[in-house]
């Protein structure tokens, strides 16, 4: 199916970043693996063991409590908690973020139809821009404009509705790219068109 047929009447696109223009899992796994190689340098311990126990806990029970589940299994202190938080934000990632095959291409093709792309994600701040900075955008970098939510202290919708302001267009002229109940709720506020990025990358 041919994704452009979503934007052929709209000026803008908005998008999220996790799980909508490349997988989140992608970067917090090499988080993990730098934080499992720091506790072998400074603690001796196996960093492989510490690997794959982070990626089982996270693939069956998520984010939450992460380093306290592997600090009860390995005898980890509690201190390096910090280090662990710090790396989320400030990592530097073995290997760049890409964005899905079927993203990029409809972006690149937003940008030679002249639509402009914002993106508008939720998350701590420093740790989204990190997540930016380290992505292969394959030039689209010089096309985007973000809006960090949580810096801005807004909710998604009036991010939204700012925008539309600032472009003089009607909700009807965007759409929004997002992967959750709460984007699309967050769009529904406001009347703007919204698609999960499911049907464009998959």
């Amino acid at each position: 199916m041919d994704a452009y047929q979503y934007v052929k009447d709209k000026e803008i696109v908005i998008f999220e970043l996790d799980d909508v223009l490349f997988p989140e899992k992608d970067y917090l796994l090499q988080v993990y693996y730098l934080f499992a190689q720091f506790i072998e340098y400074t603690e001796q311990k196996t960093a492989q063991a510490i690997i794959e126990f982070m990626r089982s806990e996270y693939e069956n029970g998520g984010t939450d409590k992460l380093f306290e589940r592997t600090a009860a299994q390995f005898g980890i202190d509690a201190k390096y908690q910090y280090n662990f938080d710090l790396l989320h934000q400030n990592a530097r990632l073995p290997l760049k973020l890409l964005l899905y095959k079927n993203m990029l291409e409809f972006m690149q093709e937003l940008v030679v139809n002249r639509k402009k792309i914002f993106i508008v994600t939720s998350g701590n701040p420093e740790q989204q821009l990190n997540k930016i900075k380290q992505t292969e955008w394959n030039g689209l970098e010089q096309y985007l404009t973000v809006f960090f939510a949580d810096e801005l202290n807004q909710a998604k919708a009036e991010i939204f509705q700012n925008i539309l302001n600032d472009n003089s267009l009607s909700a009807e002229q965007a759409l929004v790219v997002g992967a959750n109940k709460f984007d699309a709720q967050q769009s529904k506020l406001i009347n703007l068109p919204y698609i999960v990025s499911l049907e464009i990358y998959r």
